[in-house]
This record gives structure tokens, C-alpha cells and sequence, in this order.
């Protein structure tokens, strides 16, 4: 399913009509926006890690210049399948967690850019890419 397809899910209920959650988002203050996760893996096909530095300078290059409002950086493990091999692999892995508001403009390219340089970057399969709608405030 691509990027955009994904955001439309998530967009908020029909005006005429609120949701369950634009009351439970209301109660807190809050609107409807979504959240976003993009899971980038620290290990080449070769064996060799992103050092702390490479991520850094990515984060600050490549994520950061389209989300300047903020984002959370968490360190995790990753495990997944290789398309290739079929082997499960575990990495040390880093997940960027950014809270937005589905129609901002532009949000589709800007996940698409950032993974698509990560992927190419680091010779990676994939970034992970998960998206959730929830209510925000900030």
C-alpha cells in the first residue's frame, strides 16, 4: 500500500459526523493527528554497523530538516525476515516517532524521501514504516 493511501486512512471523520475518538481526542484538549514510527535497522548486508555518527549526521541531514517541529529518537532491537535468504536476523535498530497532522502538506514525499535515503544510504531492504491515528497536544 503506498505512503499516501496510508495517510488517507488515517484522516480525520467526516465533519457532519464526529468520531469516538474526536470526542476522547476533545475531552483532553487535544485534535485528531497521527502518529508516525519510521524503523531504521543499524546493520549493512556486509556485516558493518551505522555508527552513532553516520546516524547522527543522517538524522540531522536527512529527517530532521523535514520534521523542525520535533521528533523522538528511540533506541531498540530490531528482528526481521531477509526477503533473500529467509534468515531472521536481530540488529540494534533506532525508531523516529513523529506526531502530525495527516493533511500537512507534503507528509507522503517527506516519509518517501527519508526512507528511500536510508535505503540507499545503508544499503538497506527496507525502513519500516508505521502509522496510527491519535489525538494530539502539544
Amino acid at each position: 500500500m503506498a505512503t499516501t493511501s496510508l495517510l488517507a486512512a488515517c484522516a480525520p471523520a467526516a465533519p457532519d459526523r464526529p468520531a469516538a475518538t474526536d470526542l476522547a481526542c476533545a475531552r483532553f484538549g487535544a485534535h485528531r493527528g497521527i502518529e508516525i514510527s519510521l524503523l531504521f535497522g543499524l546493520t549493512r548486508p556486509d556485516g558493518r554497523p551505522v555508527t552513532d555518527a553516520e546516524w547522527q549526521d543522517f538524522l540531522a541531514r536527512t529527517v530532521t530538516p523535514r520534521f523542525p517541529d520535533g521528533l523522538s529518537v528511540f533506541q531498540a532491537g530490531g528482528q526481521w525476515r531477509d526477503r533473500v535468504s529467509g534468515q531472521v536476523t536481530t540488529e540494534p535498530s533506532r525508531i523516529v516517532w513523529i506526531a502530525a497532522d495527516p493533511d500537512t502538506p507534503g507528509l507522503a514525499a517527506r516519509l518517501d524521501a527519508i526512507r528511500a535515503a536510508y535505503r540507499h544510504d545503508f544499503q538497506q531492504q527496507s525502513v519500516g514504516l508505521v502509522i496510527r491515528a491519535g489525538c494530539q497536544t502539544f
